[in-house]
């Protein structure tokens, strides 16, 4: 078998294994098991995160991150969305408060603090609105409709840049993504959703279900590219090996970290 052939192989037998847990917890889990496994994601993804970034040292600011890789999203289980701004708002200062009081020589580097700082919102902010969307009502149905925007998307995205691929989308940053392979992704993630809304969210006028899935899967590429623009940054191909066939946790993160926060704010401020 190719090494892209064994790399597909492994792919589809990682997400064989994880796809039915995460459909168990969604389904049957509580609000707080959900959140336990959200938290979980999250703190693999800044772990992988600081391993990038900071290399072997600078522990304060790795811990740093951890902690508030649990304390967020807890603050949106046991409060609401609100909350959220609120303790982002304190985490940052919070930051920049230990770093100043760390300081022990006249040379120092106020970008480790601008470091852990992207890191909090990127990954646990950005996170947490899966928590926000499951406490909506219908909240498991719309967990799903991300679920289904971001992995039917990529998988019809995979093929077609495989096989039609000739045109490269962002040859800089993702040499292995085309433009072929996001008209497939626009167009399976569009038909994914159209087909689970009808079913499950049946009350969401098709028009908005369009435009949501449509504009969302552009976001979530996005958000892919600008995962992969940190990994090219520190010459990094994947986050880490943990997830056989697809990198790290961070990048399998990376498109639904763009996604949910859209998904919640369009759901509130558009469809209503």
């Amino acid at each position: 078998m190719s090494k892209t052939g064994n790399s597909l192989l492994k792919r589809w037998l990682t997400g064989l294994i994880l796809a039915p847990l995460l459909v168990i917890v969604i389904v049957f889990g509580s609000k707080e098991i959900f959140t336990a496994l959200v938290i979980l994601f999250i703190l693999g993804g800044v772990w992988e995160y600081n391993h990038m970034v900071f290399g072997n040292d600078f522990v304060k600011e790795k811990i740093e991150g951890m902690i508030f890789a649990v304390i967020i999203p807890l603050f949106v289980l046991l409060g609401n969305s609100n909350h959220l701004l609120a303790v982002l708002a304190f985490s940052v200062l919070i930051v920049f408060i230990l770093f100043i009081l760390s300081i022990k020589e006249t040379n120092f580097d106020v970008l480790d603090v601008a470091k852990v700082i992207f890191g909090i919102m990127y990954i646990p902010f950005l996170m947490s609105y899966f928590i926000a969307l499951r406490m909506m009502d219908k909240g498991k149905e719309w967990i799903f409709f991300v679920l289904f925007l971001a992995f039917i998307g990529d998988i019809v995205a995979l093929y077609a840049g495989k096989y039609f691929g000739k045109h490269k989308l962002a040859p800089f940053v993702s040499p292995g993504k085309t433009v072929e392979g996001l008209t497939g992704l626009v167009l399976g993630s569009t038909i994914a959703c159209l087909i689970f809304s009808h079913y499950f969210l049946p009350e969401i006028p098709l028009t908005q279900v369009t435009i949501l899935a449509f504009t969302g899967s552009i976001i979530g590429q996005l958000g892919d590219i600008c995962e992969s623009a940190i990994k090219r940054n520190y010459g990094l191909k994947d986050t880490s090996s943990i997830l056989p066939g697809h990198g790290g946790i961070l990048d399998r993160l990376d498109c639904l970290i763009f996604i949910a926060p859209f998904v919640y704010y369009y759901r509130i401020f558009i469809i209503g």
